[in-house]
């Protein structure tokens, strides 16, 4: 394996998201691992300089997202407490735009023109899902969660991608009540392509990886431009764009349940918030 030396601009990018390559697969790894790999902003900008710089290298074909620790991505780093200044939170225009941002960067893996794999351990939550839906492809360890608990404190993830990929009768459910499904339930709704022993997460993704690394380069690009051409015709980004304006009032709003989630984790901290929260929630 070589790890790659990015540019200047990309420098503080590759200590939470870093680059290596294995033949003609790049790879791409969260490490952020002491907090679960949960996405400050800077961390996912970096994660679209990554990905951007893995699409440009061209001794690859194929990218895999992988990330460092027990979990691929928990969402959102949402455990600032008093004094964490938030200046566009009651503004929905300013909260649209940090919103946009967000999803621009989540949604890197969709816009790149070589496919993405993602491979994912433990957690995948909230924006930790949504990235792993944006790539591709996704290989899940048998220990892997996934879900968008955001509703559980008042808010959406910011993008509403899920319908697309699983179908609506199903991803309402899941964004409605918030739950977290196991891998076995994600296969079978068709969120993820396979499940793998946690131990042979690295070595099955790899093995996959340079399989598809063995497609030609320009076949793999004008399949997935054909994919995405079409979805878009369906109108995929209108919708995620229509999700935003939805969500942005949402976010800068103050409701009851958002209020006493944020006093109980500016004073006790975001795991007594999600202990609260869960209580009333009979679980």
């Amino acid at each position: 394996m070589t790890h790659k030396r990015v540019d200047a601009r990309l420098e503080r990018a590759t200590e939470t998201v870093l680059y290596s390559t294995d033949g003609k697969v790049g790879i791409v790894t969260l490490n952020r691992p002491a907090k679960l790999n949960a996405l400050t902003m800077e961390m996912r900008l970096a994660i679209e300089s990554v990905l951007l710089h893995a699409d440009a290298d061209d001794a690859t074909s194929v990218i895999i997202l992988r990330a460092e620790g027990r979990s691929f991505c928990v969402g959102f780093d949402v455990g600032g407490g008093a004094g964490h200044e938030r200046p566009w939170r009651h503004d929905a225009l300013k909260y649209r735009e940090r919103l946009a941002v967000s999803m621009r960067c989540l949604m890197t893996p969709w816009t790149l023109k070589k496919p993405v794999i993602a491979s994912v351990q433990g957690h995948a939550l909230g924006g930790g899902c949504e990235l792993a839906m944006f790539c591709d492809l996704t290989i899940a360890a048998d220990d892997a969660l996934f879900g968008e608990p955001e509703v559980l404190f008042s808010q959406v993830g910011p993008a509403v991608l899920m319908p697309f990929i699983i179908g609506h009768k199903r991803a309402r459910e899941l964004i409605y009540f918030g739950d977290k499904i196991d891998a076995r339930r994600a296969y079978d709704i068709g969120m993820i392509n396979r499940i793998v022993p946690a131990a042979e997460l690295a070595s099955a993704t790899m093995k996959y990886a340079r399989r598809l690394s063995m497609i030609a380069p320009e076949a793999l690009a004008a399949a997935k431009l054909a994919v995405n051409r079409g979805l878009d015709i369906a109108g995929f980004h209108a919708a995620l764009n229509a999700g935003l304006d939805v969500l942005a009032p949402l976010y800068a709003a103050e409701t009851e349940v958002g209020k006493e989630f944020d006093a109980i984790r500016s004073k006790d901290g975001l795991k007594a918030a999600l202990v609260w929260r869960k209580q009333q929630l009979g679980e």
